[in-house]
């Protein structure tokens, strides 16, 4: 497959592409957080440095 954009076109729109925070990502943060789950946000020390972390549960 042939990229259509050049690597300066590339780099920005990846740029673009939110990592943390996203739109379903605050939904689902949201509805758990009313259910009364508490959580951590984006732990660096786990691998893939997972969205919700629910320490009490040690689940990921």
């Amino acid at each position: 497959m042939v990229d259509h954009l050049s690597e300066a076109d590339r780099s920005a729109l990846m740029a673009r592409v939110r990592g943390k925070d996203t739109k379903p990502e605050m939904i689902v943060r949201r509805i758990a957080h009313r259910l009364g789950y508490r959580f951590r946000l984006h732990r660096k020390e786990l691998p893939g440095t997972p969205d919700l972390i629910f320490p009490a549960r040690r689940k990921v």
